[in-house]
């Protein structure tokens, strides 16, 4: 068995760092490739109601992720922190009970998908156009959801045991296995991608590319088997180990809970402000979703960071070795400011020209050039709050965690969105996200201070 735990105790910090980081952000990019395949290549056959079903569909399919981050998220943290507390055994028993819990939440929500998926998407707003090419996609992601939750959190406890590469590989495989299968399943023999006559093609549209993302998540769980059975993972796969008892279903949950309602409340709040910015007309929705897509990647890049350091503050933690977990935190930090500062002197410099990348249309570039300016200028400080609630994950501050996650995307950010735009309007939308953000990097510094404050009070009394 390869002891993938070097990285946390030998390494010197930036190695360390680089080493736990750099994959989980590369992965992070790929994700957003990912997550614009189905759209992109489903958007080539020409059919604007098979694009909305993908659309429409999407909130449905954050109920897998946040399954998946329930005990993906939840088991590294534990993971991570048992490591550096050397309960090497407990280890075994907490990957046990998250792959097989997530495996039969994974089944439950599958067939619930499956048997309701009409009511289910006339309720997320398809209409009767898209109904039936909804139902074709969500059906394929239903039959395949316990591969969808299972690879999602397989993923998250490999990193815990600090095989940060490997952890990587395994995501990437089934999300070039899906942009891969996904022009041969929805396209057809003789139509065109990028210029080129294609040879091949199944022509089966919006079920294709449900079947394209089921398959490379099929092709990703297999690679993690291959892994387990070769022994080079201390976790473990054998349901005799399952247990929720002496705190692990506790330790997994305190964590994992926060973590998958943030997704939820991503998906709400992108809701709720396309609701509000309807009333400002359809260009105002183009503009703030183009926006949003732009600075998705300066924040992939940061949480991806802050995650890919989790496990080895996690570890530090559990180790009680508190001057390198603070070196760790400080030094991510840093990395984080830098990327979000040059982030964003690039986006301010060249906003217009990244916006027209996305549309062609002078009233939406314009909107969208005031918006980009809103949600990138946080970019400098908002790198801080994601290392910090990663690094309250790994050492398992399940309450800060919490109100952190709830707070950006929820209790915080929705109501500053209809105060704002009730008494300043659109441009009151336009900073509201940004006004948020502020807010919680200033919460996570404050619950930082506190926490530091109480494990500097319990080295001085020797415990």
């Amino acid at each position: 068995m390869k002891d993938n735990t070097r990285v946390f105790k030998d390494y010197k910090v930036p190695k360390a760092v680089a080493t736990m980081a750099l994959p989980s952000m590369l992965g992070m990019l790929i994700n957003i490739v990912y997550n614009l395949a189905d759209t992109f290549f489903v958007g080539q056959t020409g059919d604007s109601n098979q694009v909305a079903a993908v659309s429409v569909s999407m909130p449905l399919f954050f109920f897998f992720l946040a399954i998946g981050n329930l005990f993906g998220i939840g088991g590294c943290a534990f993971i991570s922190r048992s490591l550096g507390e050397g309960h090497n055994d407990r280890v075994k028993t907490i990957s046990s009970f998250c792959i097989y819990g997530s495996l039969v939440l994974g089944i439950l929500i599958g067939i619930i998908f499956f048997v309701f998926r009409q009511p289910l998407l006339y309720l997320v707003g398809a209409s009767d156009n898209t109904i039936d090419f909804a139902q074709d996609y969500l059906k394929w992601v239903a039959v395949g959801a316990p591969f969808s939750v299972l690879s999602i959190t397989v993923c998250n406890l490999v990193r815990g045991e600090g095989a940060a590469k490997t952890s990587m590989i395994g995501s990437v495989l089934g999300q070039v296995v899906n942009v891969i299968l996904d022009p041969i399943f929805i396209l057809d023999k003789g139509d065109k991608l990028f210029g080129i006559t294609l040879p091949f093609g199944l022509d089966m549209g919006v079920a294709g590319a449900a079947i394209a993302t089921v398959l490379g998540n099929v092709f990703s769980v297999i690679f993690f088997l291959i892994y387990f059975l070769r022994g080079k993972s201390i976790l473990s796969i054998t349901p005799k180990r399952f247990s929720m008892k002496n705190g692990i279903a506790k330790g997994v949950i305190n964590v994992g809970l926060p973590a998958s309602l943030n997704n939820l409340l991503m998906s709400i709040s992108n809701i709720i402000v396309n609701i509000v910015l309807v009333s400002y007309g359809d260009n105002a929705v183009a503009a703030m979703g183009v926006a949003m897509k732009a600075n998705m990647l300066v924040i992939m890049l940061q949480i991806g960071l802050g995650q890919g350091v989790q496990p080895l503050i996690g570890y530090c933690y559990g180790a009680k070795n508190y001057s390198r977990m603070k070196k760790c935190m400080g030094f991510s930090i840093i990395c984080n400011i830098v990327i979000g500062t040059a982030m964003m002197l690039f986006y301010l410099v060249f906003r217009e020209n990244v916006i027209s990348m996305f549309i062609d249309d002078a009233d939406v570039v314009d909107l969208g050039v005031k918006m980009l300016t809103a949600v990138m200028s946080p970019g400098p400080v908002i790198g801080i709050m994601f290392v910090l609630n990663f690094a309250f994950q790994g050492m398992g501050k399940g309450i800060q965690t919490f109100i952190l996650s709830v707070g950006r995307q929820g209790v915080i950010y929705i109501p500053l969105l209809f105060l704002l735009n009730k008494f300043v309007g659109l441009d009151g939308i336009i900073w509201a996200q940004a006004t948020a953000d502020f807010f919680c990097v200033i919460m996570s510094i404050v619950m930082y201070i506190i926490i530091m404050k109480g494990i500097n009070k319990k080295q001085a009394l020797g415990r």
